[in-house]
């Protein structure tokens, strides 16, 4: 009987030993994870969201001019609406705005805005506020409501044609209807540089890397694409298993993606932070503010800010 229970004993001594390793070991990862930079939050220490306002309907495509004040779209009240950051005011700047959606803000005289009431890529003189039609349609058919868009350092655009049936349309479309990404050269030519999506969206690009990034937001994925010499995409690869409604990047490379908040992917591809926005939808995100390194969210009915370690690319 002793040496059973000796036997038991050192069983039980084996047992509480190996126990012990593993919880020495999983606290040290974490102590590990706590302290490696990468996993660190890219917000400012202390910074909080801050609600610049909450009387629209649905905001969406954000854009940042030179001084880092935001034009961005209330699409069912057919505005474009302007915040000053120095005087923290939020204006109309153009309304009616063909129900427009994403926006991009090239320079002081050139703002494209993916006017989707008539399915139509506008451009708009910042100065003026007069706008003009780029296009509506691609080898004789209808553009299916463009969506949201980037634009090259040689001034090509690149835009997302997904389908969401608006009840303000006055054709209709067929369920197969096409999907995908087109490209307006700078000379005006287009053509459709992307075709294999459930549902497009969000898109962003880095002009300097030649990297181009195209959420399918239906699909769950966002992909990353090889922009080439001629404007055509090549080397399709899965970037991230998510999907997003808007997109933005950081002077690193990382990539902001929207929809429950704001998640922040590295240039790999991997998850490192994560913005709870108090909203049951986030639509988009750009950099803004002085030096460009407030994130400008627009979520709902609202829009909000918050102070980051980046800047903006």
């Amino acid at each position: 009987m002793k040496h059973k229970s000796r036997n038991i004993a050192l069983v039980f001594l084996i047992l509480f030993c190996l126990q012990w390793n593993a919880l020495a070991q999983s606290s040290d990862s974490e102590i590990g994870e706590q302290n490696d930079p990468t996993k660190q939050s890219i917000i400012e220490t202390n910074a909080e969201l801050t609600l610049i306002s909450d009387e629209f309907k649905f905001t969406e495509g954000p854009a940042a001019d030179a001084s880092g004040n935001v034009l961005f779209t209330d699409q069912p009240n057919n505005q474009i609406v302007r915040y000053d950051f120095k005087t923290n005011k939020v204006e109309t700047w153009l309304q009616p705005a063909g129900r427009s959606n994403g926006l991009f803000y090239v320079n002081r005289e050139r703002l494209i805005a993916c006017a989707d009431e008539k399915n139509e890529l506008w451009e708009i003189n910042p100065q003026t506020k007069q706008s003009k039609v780029i296009s509506n349609h691609f080898e004789g058919r209808a553009f299916g409501g463009p969506n949201d868009c980037w634009v090259d350092q040689d001034g090509s655009i690149y835009f997302t044609d997904p389908l969401y049936r608006r009840p303000y349309w006055t054709q209709t479309f067929e369920n197969d209807h096409p999907r995908g990404v087109y490209r307006v050269a700078a000379d005006g030519k287009i053509t459709q540089v992307a075709d294999d999506f459930v549902q497009p969206n969000g898109i962003i690009g880095d002009a300097k890397k030649r990297i181009l990034y195209v959420a399918d937001i239906n699909a769950g994925k966002t992909y990353q694409y090889k922009i080439l010499d001629n404007g055509e995409l090549a080397e399709k690869k899965l970037f991230c298993e998510s999907g997003s409604d808007g997109m933005t990047i950081d002077r690193k490379g990382n990539v902001y993606l929207t929809g429950r908040g704001v998640t922040v992917y590295d240039q790999s591809g991997e998850k490192i932070d994560h913005i709870p926005v108090p909203r049951g939808w986030t639509a988009n995100v750009t950099f803004a503010g002085p030096q460009h390194q407030h994130l400008f969210i627009t979520a709902g009915d609202s829009v909000f800010t918050i102070r980051t370690k980046m800047q903006g690319l």
